[in-house]
């Protein structure tokens, strides 16, 4: 049987146990089909897994140590994995930080904050001491190096997930930061879009009533999955996988599409209000 390409367990605990657990496959001279022999899961699955990109199941953990003889070794680890690839996360985010990076599309709208994915490191402190001004330093730091990590996603050399977010206009014009920090902000999105990462649109203050008002959503679809929707307060989330639901979100999604401004008129407001807080010129383009 052919090893599979060396993985560096030392880059995180998920790498570390993935690559444990492909040694211990391999010494036991099982193929991915073989080893899966009995489970309800696929190869292109454990691979992910093997390379640290997927958590391993619980019922998949039993069934390792079962195949392997490992006397209970990926079951305990299973609880290990889980809290460090939510690193800097809290617990209910869990689900939506493995599925955002095997989504084929992820559409968000986000009509108080800007989202997760597009932050730069000082607007996400802000939201989190806003959150959690008890937090320490050090807390801090974890939640905004996680909040960072997640954007990994758009320097991956394929162009997925595809990304799609519509802001409502208040998000440029009510500033969270100083001028500087507001232009560094709207600036990095306005980069990803012209990198064609993302594709962004706004929402007009003067727009009045649109879907979605009460709301932000993320929505994630799959090539191999039913989509998902990920709803979120400021101390819970939840996903809705509720076949039902999900399409009256999504059809939501689409008719609030429909009244923003076009990607193209949206990028120039976002680089126009980058512009005039990089020049100090916010306020009086307001009033």
């Amino acid at each position: 049987m052919a090893r599979g390409k060396d993985i560096d367990g030392s880059m995180s605990v998920p790498t570390f146990y993935g690559k444990e657990l492909r040694w211990k496959r391999e010494a036991a001279g099982l193929s991915l089909e073989t080893f899966l022999e009995g489970s309800f899961y696929g190869k292109t699955y454990l691979s992910d897994i093997e390379r640290g990109e997927r958590r391993m199941p619980i019922d998949l953990a039993r069934h390792a140590d079962r195949v392997l003889g490992t006397d209970g070794f990926f079951e305990r680890c299973c609880e290990d994995v889980r809290r460090a690839r939510r690193a800097g996360h809290a617990a209910y985010f869990e689900k939506v930080l493995e599925a955002e990076k095997h989504a084929l599309a992820i559409e968000e709208w986000s009509p108080t904050l800007l989202p997760g994915l597009l932050r730069t490191p000082e607007y996400a402190r802000a939201v989190i001491l806003a959150g959690l001004p008890l937090s320490s330093d050090a807390e801090v730091q974890e939640k905004v190096d996680g909040r960072m990590a997640r954007a990994g996603l758009f320097e991956a050399d394929r162009c997925q997930p595809e990304y799609w977010v519509i802001l409502h206009e208040s998000l440029l014009t009510e500033p969270l930061l100083a001028d500087d920090g507001m232009a560094e902000q709207l600036e990095r999105i306005a980069r990803l879009a012209d990198r064609r990462r993302i594709t962004p649109q706004i929402v007009p203050r003067t727009r009045g009533a649109h879907p979605l008002m009460a709301a932000s959503i993320m929505s994630m679809t799959f090539a191999e999955a039913p989509p998902l929707i990920y709803l979120e307060a400021s101390y819970s989330g939840d996903t809705v996988d509720d076949p039902a639901l999900v399409k009256e979100y999504r059809k939501a999604y689409d008719r609030l599409r429909a009244v923003a401004l076009s990607p193209d008129a949206s990028l120039a407001m976002i680089k126009a209000a980058a512009k005039d807080y990089r020049n100090g010129k916010q306020t009086d383009r307001l009033e």
